[in-house]
């Protein structure tokens, strides 16, 4: 039997940071960041060629909320892509977690870690993809 992996995204207006699974569903880890400067076609390709690489059978994106739980404008833009990403990718179950503090996080573990200026642009939406995808996993856990 395959293990089924869950891929995480947080969606951002030029950069997405993607996660993954281990086989086994314990771990998250940062798989990468695409650069795709507004274009929806760059990331749907490249996830379309991730998906092609692992078994995954759900995706979990970040909602941008405030931090009253009030929605961003971003949260618009967001649901659009989740729209092609149901359109796309019909077959894989789409889920959506609060982000709220997933890129707070991320800056403070960089921080931790002595990560340079420019190496955090290209890693915090990595990390917080990590943080999201985590964050939906404990969800579950807990459900359990």
């Amino acid at each position: 039997m395959i293990n089924m992996r869950i891929l995480g995204i947080d969606y951002g207006d030029s950069r997405v940071g993607i996660s993954i699974t281990d086989e086994l569903g314990i771990t998250a880890q940062g798989l990468e960041t695409i650069h795709h400067k507004g274009n929806d076609k760059i990331v749907l390709k490249r996830l379309e060629e991730l998906l092609s690489i692992y078994q995954v059978d759900t995706i979990v994106i970040g909602m941008p909320i405030n931090m009253n739980g009030s929605k961003t404008e971003r949260v618009e833009v967001t649901n659009k892509f989740i729209h092609k990403l149901k359109c796309k990718f019909n077959k894989i179950r789409i889920e959506t977690i609060d982000e709220r503090l997933t890129t707070v996080a991320a800056h403070k573990t960089m921080n931790y870690l002595n990560v340079n200026k420019t190496e955090k642009r290209n890693i915090v939406d990595t990390i917080s993809a990590v943080y999201i995808l985590e964050t939906y996993m404990n969800k579950i856990k807990n459900k359990n």
